[in-house]
């Protein structure tokens, strides 16, 4: 790949990498700063508790981010950024642009969400025709 598009890509996976970094930072400061105060009812109180599972799992998402754009980051310094993980074949650009911490090509992406789809199917299925026999079960007692 050439200098310039990988200098971009460093920099792009850089300003991600600090803006991930300074939300997860005040999501902390947020989390620490939040105590229970007497005088809230229950309601206000479960709100307050599902605030902070929620951003519990987007600070996971955050740290998932996280760890692909330092893992791009360290393929870009190998030398194996832009090939994909699959076929190694290049990434286009254009995908990178759009998702600079991606390991796949537009391709192997596609393939991979298709056999993720039929896989869903098959365990619908399943689930399906077990809860039809659980059914039937209920239904002779």
């Amino acid at each position: 790949m050439r200098k310039t598009f990988l200098k971009k890509m460093h920099e792009t996976l850089t300003a991600q990498k600090q803006q991930i970094l300074e939300q997860l930072d005040e999501e902390f400061r947020v989390g620490k700063e939040g105590t229970i105060e007497e005088g809230m009812d229950t309601y206000d109180l479960a709100s307050e508790e599902r605030d902070r599972e929620i951003n519990l799992i987007l600070s996971d998402r955050d740290r998932d981010k996280l760890q692909a754009i330092e893992d791009a980051l360290e393929r870009i310094t190998s030398g194996d950024y832009g090939l994909c993980d699959m076929c190694e074949e290049e990434i286009t650009p254009q995908r990178l642009e759009a998702l600079p911490f991606t390991r796949l090509c537009v391709s192997c992406q596609s393939d991979i969400e298709k056999e993720a789809k039929l896989h869903r199917r098959t365990d619908d299925d399943r689930l399906r025709r077990r809860g039809s026999l659980v059914d039937l079960d209920d239904d002779g007692v």
